[in-house]
């Protein structure tokens, strides 16, 4: 059950609006079409205001109705109405289209559109959003596990087209279907990480630990947080994590559940080095500028590694969506503040699950 909102948008000539005999013929005429497929639709209000006008009607069902005007010339109008897990639509995709080519025709509009119901209150959530913050519909039909760890909301959810996904805060992290995020994030074909050591900061999901196995590595230690994340995971990602998950200790793995940036502290007091080190962390913020909380953390992890990094190491990151240009270019701009200097490689690919391009980093000491 959940409240479903329709949106129909209509561009129409400006006098439509501003006018006021065309604006009541207009209310009219979308009055007369929404009758023949919502019935019993009723006006209540009428509000005039500087930048157009709002029309309220009720109907059955419990339907709101709002016809709102834009002395830009546009009419928009949203349908409410809340509707039971197997109750019928009020009206189903072909009426909704005719509905639209009813009232286009009545107000003489030369560009409409109607968008797909969208479910508000349900009992999961079907919408998350790119990384540009464009609202995506996922076909989700379960809800598998969920609790807030002390770090943050964590759900894995059943999707259609995905298989399980794991979702951190409401952001899609990692599906069954998205071996090509681990694959890019570790250059698989493009590094050899045969008897090498790696340390993974972040990596709870248990994927990228997984992958890194199969390639006989000396040994992989990875730095987790949150145990909730490894803990649903194992139980519900398998597919993507296998077995590694099970124990904290393998043959040539270690899991240390804790705060990656005290552990690195450590290692660097110890003088440990490593071959690699990834980080699967935070993504980078959408912001006009690399100020604030998380860039300071980014740019102490990228310090802080290039510090347990062998002098022909590798540190390996995911980033952000393609779309996001200005925060890649922030980022590459920190890449080349870091001392000693660096260079460093980008490579991108599309993830199922994030329905957009990913953006990865390779970054290495200047020869």
């Amino acid at each position: 059950m959940a409240v479903n909102t329709i949106l129909l948008d209509f561009a129409v000539d400006k006098d439509t609006v501003a006018d006021r005999h065309k604006r009541e013929l207009a209310l009219m005429n979308i009055e007369s079409a929404l009758n023949e497929f919502v019935r019993n639709t009723t006006k209540k209000d009428f509000i005039e205001m500087p930048g157009g006008f709002l029309q309220v009607l009720t109907a059955d069902r419990g339907t709101f109705i709002t016809v709102r005007g834009f002395v830009q010339g546009l009419i928009s109008i949203n349908v409410e109405y809340f509707r039971e897990e197997n109750e019928p639509p009020l009206f189903n995709y072909e009426e909704g289209r005719l509905l639209e080519s009813s009232v286009q025709c009545a107000l003489r509009s030369h560009r409409c559109k109607m968008f797909p119901p969208i479910r508000r209150g349900a009992r999961f959530d079907v919408y998350l959003t790119s990384s540009d913050e464009r609202l995506l519909e996922y076909d989700i039909d379960e809800v598998l596990f969920e609790e807030k760890s002390p770090y943050q909301k964590v759900q894995i959810v059943h999707s259609k087209s995905f298989g399980n996904l794991l979702l951190l805060d409401d952001l899609q992290n990692l599906s069954e279907k998205d071996l090509v995020y681990t694959e890019t994030l570790m250059q698989r074909g493009k590094e050899n990480y045969r008897d090498k050591e790696i340390v993974i900061l972040g990596g709870g999901d248990g994927a990228l630990l997984w992958e890194l196995l199969k390639e006989q590595p000396k040994f992989v230690t990875m730095l987790e947080l949150d145990k909730v994340v490894m803990d649903a995971c194992k139980k519900y990602m398998r597919s993507a994590c296998g077995n590694c998950l099970d124990n904290y200790n393998g043959a040539n793995y270690e899991i240390i559940v804790g705060d990656c940036v005290k552990v690195l502290d450590n290692y660097i007091k110890e003088g440990r080095k490593f071959d690699y080190v990834f980080g699967d962390l935070t993504d980078l913020p959408i912001s006009p500028t690399p100020q604030g909380e998380i860039w300071d953390f980014i740019r102490l992890i990228l310090k802080n590694s290039l510090k347990v990094l062998k002098p022909d190491g590798k540190y390996m990151t995911h980033a952000n969506g393609a779309s996001n240009p200005d925060s890649l270019v922030m980022f590459e701009h920190e890449f080349k503040k870091l001392q000693p200097p660096v260079c460093f490689t980008q490579d991108r690919a599309f993830v199922p699950s994030f329905m957009e391009d990913w953006v990865f980093y390779q970054v290495s000491f200047q020869k």
